[in-house]
């Protein structure tokens, strides 16, 4: 049993910063992966930034890496996503994962609107 609830969306310029939030609820061990997916109209989802909590490595899809920063906090129950010089195309609604490993996250968060503005 695990439930995750995204936060901290919203509307920002380009250039600008926005910090995802994501609680987490339920057994650590059935979440040992967590990470951010984003969705925009008409594309495919995809993996933005995960986060394996008991060991701390992280991965990135290469078109955030040096902008955008996934971490936990110590009692591994919340995640965020730290959004930095954001463009245009990274608007999408962004929904938190867990699971046993990045590639099979079986629990899923609402989604959180990101939108960037030119």
């Amino acid at each position: 049993q695990v439930q995750l609830v995204e936060s901290g969306g919203g509307t920002v310029e380009a250039g600008g910063s926005l910090r995802l939030s994501c609680a987490a609820s339920g057994y650590a061990s059935s979440r040992r992966a967590m990470g951010w997916f984003r969705q925009a109209p008409g594309k495919e989802r995809e993996g933005v930034a995960h986060i394996y909590i008991f060991s701390g490595y992280t991965v990135y899809v290469d078109s955030v890496k040096g902008r955008f920063t996934i971490s936990q906090d110590n009692a591994k129950n919340t995640i965020w996503l730290q959004m930095n010089s954001l463009k245009p195309e990274d608007t999408a609604m962004y929904y938190c994962a867990a699971g046993g490993s990045h590639l099979e996250y079986r629990y899923w968060g609402q989604g959180t609107q990101v939108t960037v503005s030119s």
